[in-house]
């Protein structure tokens, strides 16, 4: 038996939204045998591009039952059918969050009409309802009504029984197909080419341009489980009904699909990804040349357009590393912003630093010592090749870090990976660095040393 649904609503998700209008067909797969609809007291106001769309008012719906009261006969019609709708995991979701809300747990196997069509009855200009029913002939008596809506995917649902040659109805019943949770625009052949190894993973709009990225050590696993529920919330709800296609791209560790990951993130700035696009450390070390001809070393907040020669995340941290530097190589403490007041400067080396604060030492003299000092902070940047599992058992990957940076990465024939840096580079791409894909290598280098390879 068939539950055959369409429902309207105050908005997109059920979450922050109540149903106005219900309408259930029940369909035994020859014919309609039962009929239900009535209108719904939201308690909350319909917007009124909605009372323009479906044509229910407020003035409607003011003295029609809540959902409460039907919850009882609504879950009796749906529990033990088949839910079948244009959209299911829109109606569907409605109905699951309100019947729990009441105390009802909803737990149906489903049936999109979007998806079915698109198998069955391949080919037509579209496959919304008003359009797919006008190129079948099928009258749609009251659009955007519940029961007008609901009658007309009924007939189309007995045009999807009588024409489906192939049993795509069945396969998609069976328990293994998962197809029923997938976003109702998304091929099953997208997921069908899906690879179970590392890797990353794009989402296409409508308009193939990229809504999300992720990364995965299960690109199959890992895609499946963003649809393995159907959360009533906005977002989610948008997310669905957004994603149109899936492509990917393998790599050869869980490590390589990370650091790629970040990449695109900041590459292609997708609409659904919220983290990654704006990471950086808080803080760096900056060296400027005052109007004396100084050169001068502060810590200051990072900006979009600053290029520090070192990153921290609090700004402690950043000061304890001048202070070694000014201790070590005879630094000016107010030339590097750490002495403030009017009093004479305070270092190991006192002549030093009153010289060149107070303009006595000559820049060329004390500069000298400040790139010193910066030289032997970025030598201790460290410098090494990362060497992992490739894509296949032909290569390895590699990713090159320089002077404390992320160089890039990329795969490199076994046969190969023996040669020198220089040769090496050739054969990986460049790609931008920032803290966050550095902290993720040095701490898998950390975890993994034997993976590494240091170099000069």
């Amino acid at each position: 038996m068939y539950a055959i649904v369409d429902i309207e609503t105050t908005g997109s998700h059920a979450s922050a939204n109540g149903i106005t209008e219900i309408a259930i067909v029940i369909h035994n797969g020859r014919e309609v045998v039962d009929k239900f609809q009535t209108l719904i007291n939201p308690k909350i106001p319909i917007p009124i591009y909605i009372q323009s769309l479906t044509g229910i008012s407020n003035e409607m719906v003011k003295s029609a039952p809540t959902f409460d009261e039907y919850a009882k006969e609504i879950y009796g019609l749906l529990h033990d059918k088949i839910f079948v709708a244009h959209n299911v995991n829109f109606d569907f979701s409605f109905l699951h969050y309100h019947l729990a809300k009441s105390g009802y747990h909803l737990q149906t196997k489903k049936l999109c009409t979007v998806r079915l069509s698109r198998k069955i009855l391949p080919g037509l200009p579209s496959y919304s309802l008003g359009k797919l029913c006008s190129s079948l002939g099928i009258e749609v008596l009251a659009r955007h009504r519940a029961m007008g809506d609901a009658e007309a995917t009924s007939i189309l649902f007995s045009m999807l029984l009588e024409n489906d040659q192939e049993g795509h109805i069945n396969k998609t019943l069976n328990p293994r197909s998962k197809e029923q949770s997938l976003p109702p625009h998304l091929p099953k052949e997208d997921m069908d080419k899906l690879p179970s190894i590392p890797g990353i993973y794009y989402f296409h709009n409508s308009k193939s341009k990229v809504i999300y990225v992720g990364k995965a050590k299960n690109i199959k696993k890992r895609v499946s489980s963003h649809f393995a529920n159907n959360k009533p919330g906005k977002q989610k709800q948008e997310f669905l009904r957004d994603v149109h296609h899936i492509s990917f791209q393998e790599c050869g560790t869980e490590l390589i699909a990370f650091i790629l990951e970040a990449i695109e993130i900041k590459r292609l700035w997708p609409a659904y990804n919220r983290s990654l696009k704006r990471f950086e450390h808080t803080y760096g070390l900056y060296l400027f040349e005052d109007q004396n001809g100084y050169l001068r070393m502060a810590v200051d907040k990072r900006n979009k357009f600053s290029k520090p020669f070192y990153t921290f995340n609090r700004v402690l941290d950043g000061h304890a590393m001048i202070k070694n530097l000014i201790g070590e190589f005879n630094l000016c403490p107010k030339l590097c912003f750490i002495q403030r007041n009017t009093e004479p400067c305070i270092s190991i080396n006192e002549q030093l630093c009153k010289q060149a604060c107070q303009k006595i030492e000559s820049p060329e003299s004390y500069n000298q010592r400040v790139m010193t000092a910066v030289d032997n902070l970025k030598a201790k940047l460290p410098g090494f090749l990362l060497i992992d599992d490739g894509r296949n058992l032909t290569e390895r990957s590699c990713i090159l870090i320089e002077n404390g940076h992320f160089y890039g990465m990329g795969y490199v024939l076994v046969a190969e990976i023996d040669q020198e840096i220089s040769d090496l580079k050739k054969q990986l791409t460049p790609y931008p660095s920032n803290d966050y894909i550095r902290n993720l290598i040095f701490n898998y280098a950390i975890q993994f040393p034997f993976k590494t390879r240091e170099i000069l």
